[in-house]
């Protein structure tokens, strides 16, 4: 074949202004999902953030409008208005107009920010339809518009008088749907999880949010216990073991800590952190560097107290984490995040400050309040006991090396590949269904585990007791990553988990049961994306010699919509997966490229972790509650 010999200067191409970002979004909002539509709004709020921060602003308001634009308002100091030195434009135009112009690189123009490394306000009017921002400022009311991957209209302008004490950035805009094809409509409770979070992290900021699509949608959000409200919002459900929350902060060389933290009588723990207000769910410096001190001065207290004896073993991190409910909140003027996704904090000096701002503040907590220290340290002596029994237990599910089948659970049909990137295990509720799956299954990359009824809810047991069911350790075994400390997610022997569970309350509790065990024991899992919910179709519909599976209501009825009105059809609700045969279980349910999917993610791992705990915990009203409240959105129920 003969190769191309054209190249020169004439094949390199270079995108002015916007453009690079209108022709690859997706470096710089992610996707161009749901998720990145969301992300603009943060990338304007961010903004009004980094005011609050540096001590201009106390107000911020957010609207969805009835055309699915979004306006942010701000009562900071305003964009400055001027022309701007280097580009001889005003500085307005510049912020949205010129990548990495901000005041978040240098100048003194603030101490502490959050942000997309400062490319933000240009990002969300390259990705706009068009968007308009209204600056007050020295007694006036300058106005900007831009349309079509963010070219100005017109130049800033003189709109109007204000009074000379109001001051401000107000910004709307509306997202390209050229861009996001998916989806140019908000989601309300995306926006409403996330502003809440903001106010927490942000004590004494008021943040207003609304739906102007829907009729009296507002709520606000202000706190002045800032993150020990957040710790008794996640606590709300639980039972904790005292009363008052601990709150300890410091600063050190212009590094803020904040931490508060609450135990509570549950066996997991919940311990989120922030750098500048962003979630770094991945942990970093100022996680390592509380947990470290965390560990250290309880053990210290407890041999000190002679509540752990000379010759008894020091409590683990793992030990000294259960029932823990956490927040980590840290203000860094230089922040170095891992990768451009900003979920790990990664400067090295705050490890050393974080450690002595919190066991300066803890130890001091401790001698003050004698009671709430030694509730707390049985708390965790109890947790160690558990360990040790859950370490025999965790021998039963240890898989000594590749090549022991035998050490396999029994009831495994394990497939033939080893290259786990290909390999898929089904977790099939009942004998039955595991039947016709081991029938119907490619022996090569499919393996299928069948549970006997009902796993254990681990919501409501320790570790110990947890590796002690059957059908629990059958499946950390088929895993192969351990569990607990042990946990290694490069000894995944699947890259595809698939839970698969009949179409009635049953299979829900089931599933519901699996996804509580892999988001308290298998988190990493969820977050890399390799857990999977198989969706078996809940009708067949024949006409004439064709036939047609569909998921749902709304799919039958599309579908019934395409066929002539004198035609004859015959619709069958489907058997429960016990009751389908190998061939047609394969063919609906397992088949790569008939079947449907949904991958397990989350997007909001504090609200997940709500939800898991008022569903499955202890407490009866809460989960009352729920259900009366979520009722209306069941479409259809089994019974």
């Amino acid at each position: 074949m003969e190769k191309e010999q054209h190249y020169d200067s004439s094949d390199i191409q270079v995108l002015e202004g916007l453009e690079a970002v209108r022709k690859r979004p997706g470096m710089y909002i992610g996707a161009t999902s749901s998720r990145g539509l969301h992300h603009l709004v943060w990338e304007i709020v961010d903004n009004a953030i980094d005011e609050a921060l540096a001590g201009y602003c106390d107000d911020i308001e957010i609207i969805i409008n009835p055309d699915n634009s979004i306006t942010v308002k701000d009562d900071g100091r305003g964009i400055p208005t001027g022309i701007h030195e280097k580009t001889k434009k005003s500085t307005v135009e510049t912020v949205y107009t010129v990548l990495h112009a901000g005041g978040k690189f240098g100048g003194g123009g603030y101490k502490v920010s959050g942000g997309l490394h400062g490319v933000g306000a240009s990002v969300v009017n390259a990705l706009s339809s068009w968007l308009e921002v209204t600056v007050y400022q020295s007694g006036k009311v300058h106005y900007m518009r831009f349309e079509k991957g963010g070219k100005p209209v017109e130049n800033l302008k003189v709109v109007d008088e204000c009074s000379i004490e109001r001051t401000g950035t107000t910004v709307t805009f509306k997202p390209d749907p050229e861009i996001f094809t998916e989806t140019t409509s908000f989601d309300y409770e995306i926006l409403k999880t996330r502003v809440r979070e903001l106010a927490f992290l942000n004590k004494g900021l008021r943040i207003i949010i609304m739906d102007d699509r829907i009729e009296d949608k507002k709520e606000t959000f202000y706190y002045e216990g800032g993150i020990c409200e957040y710790v008794q919002m996640i606590n709300k459900n639980k039972n904790a073991i005292h009363e008052k929350i601990v709150y300890i902060n410091g600063q050190e060389k212009d590094i803020s800590i904040e931490i508060a933290f609450q135990y509570n009588s549950g066996y997991n723990s919940n311990l989120y952190s922030f750098t500048n207000n962003i979630n770094t769910y991945e942990g970093g410096t100022h996680e390592e560097g509380v947990r470290r001190a965390l560990t250290r001065v309880i053990n210290n207290y407890a041999k000190k107290t002679n509540i752990l004896k000379s010759n008894d073993d020091s409590l683990s991190g793992e030990d000294v984490k259960e029932g823990l409910t956490m927040i980590i909140s840290c203000k860094h003027p230089n922040p170095q995040f891992e990768g451009q996704t900003k979920t790990k904090f990664g400067n090295s000096e705050v490890r050393k400050i974080a450690d002595n701002i919190f066991s300066e503040g803890f130890e001091r907590f401790l001698l003050e309040n004698p009671n709430e220290a030694k509730i707390i340290i049985e708390k965790c002596m109890t947790a160690a006991r558990a360990r040790i029994a859950a370490k025999k237990a965790r021998e039963l599910t240890r898989r000594k090396t590749a090549l022991e089948v035998s050490s396999l659970p029994g009831k495994l049909a394990d497939c033939s590949s080893k290259d786990a990137s290909i390999s898929e295990m089904f977790i099939v509720e009942g004998d039955s269904a595991g039947g016709s799956a081991i029938g119907g299954r490619d022996s090569r990359t499919q393996a299928i585990l069948p549970l006997r009824g009902k796993i254990l809810n681990v919501e409501k047991a320790r570790l110990d007791r947890i590796l002690a069911n059957e059908e629990i350790r059958s499946l950390i075994t088929a895993l192969g990553t351990g569990i607990g400390e042990e946990f290694d997610i490069t000894k995944l022997r699947y890259h595809k988990v698939i839970i698969m569970t009949d179409a009635d309350v049953d299979g829900a509790h089931i599933r519901t049961l699996l996804l509580t065990f892999f988001y308290r024991f298998f988190k990493p899992l969820i977050e890399g994306g390799y857990i999977y919910i198989a969706q078996p179709p809940l009708y067949v519909i024949k006409h004439g010699k064709n036939i047609k599976y569909v998921l749902n209501d709304k799919e039958r009825d599309i579908y019934l919509a395409t066929l002539n009105e004198t035609t004859r059809y015959e619709i069958t609700r489907n058997k429960g997966l016990g009751e389908m045969n190998a061939s047609e279980l394969a063919e609906t349910t397992m088949e790569p490229t008939n079947r449907h999917l949904l991958r397990v993610n989350i997007e909001d791992a504090i609200r997940a972790d709500s939800v898991f705990q008022t569903l499955m915990g202890e407490e009866v009203e809460p989960r009352r509650q729920f259900i009366e409240e979520n009722a209306t959105y069941v479409k259809n129920l089994d019974i």
